[in-house]
């Protein structure tokens, strides 16, 4: 079976219609002050050399600021072919991008383990125990050892709909249940984001570090 059918047809195109409708300084969960993010990942002591994944990128402006402090591997996956092309013409070839589906990932089955690993605003759009599952298990199987995994979504007073899409809400507890016992919190924070529209949405950041490998923890 080619690779391109794995990828869930109707969700990207769910994406790709969210993408082309709306400038994404519009979108509901665009994040213009990455000051949040940026704070969490200051935990990290990651290096210009140690690889990056943007998980869900969409047109996320975390890659300008990757790119203008001289990070070398950052790496954008989205499910939404729109999204990607939006970010692959505003950086040309600095950057490397890989359509999949985070939940029946193809491509990413072959991409190289990275040092970080950040998700805002992506899980809690996996409402499927199976797809969080698959989700936790290609976290666990691509964020090296001393690799850290950035978790930013909706808190337990968070949302319970974005994009017309039901979303599943989280604490810090709860998210480290999902990675599992090799994962430790390194720090976390609640934060009233505020949506391009003025709505405030509150969200669960979170900083875990992988200090085991999953594989030997049965032994």
């Amino acid at each position: 079976m080619n690779s391109e059918t794995q990828i869930d047809t109707h969700l990207g195109s769910h994406w790709d219609h969210v993408y082309s409708r709306c400038a994404q300084e519009k979108l509901g969960w665009y994040e213009s002050d990455v000051r949040p993010t940026l704070a969490l990942i200051a935990n990290t002591e990651i290096s210009k050399d140690d690889r990056i994944l943007i998980a869900g990128a969409g047109c996320t402006p975390l890659v300008d600021h990757f790119l203008s402090q001289g990070f070398k591997n950052v790496i954008a996956t989205d499910i939404s072919r729109v999204a990607l092309n939006k970010l692959k013409s505003r950086f040309d070839e600095k950057i490397e991008v890989i359509e999949d589906d985070l939940t029946q990932p193809v491509k990413l089955n072959n991409m190289a383990p990275v040092r970080l690993w950040i998700d805002r605003a992506v899980l809690h759009f996996f409402t499927d125990k199976n797809d969080q599952d698959a989700y936790f298990e290609l976290i666990n199987r691509k964020v090296i050892i001393n690799g850290f995994v950035l978790l930013a979504e909706y808190n337990l007073n968070g949302a319970t709909t974005c994009s017309g899409l039901a979303v599943q809400r989280y604490d810090a507890k709860m998210l480290g249940a999902k990675l599992g016992n090799n994962f430790k919190l390194v720090r976390c924070f609640n934060y009233p984001f505020i949506s391009p529209s003025g709505a405030v949405r509150p969200f669960i950041y979170t900083l875990f570090k992988k200090s085991l490998d999953e594989n030997k923890l049965s032994h």
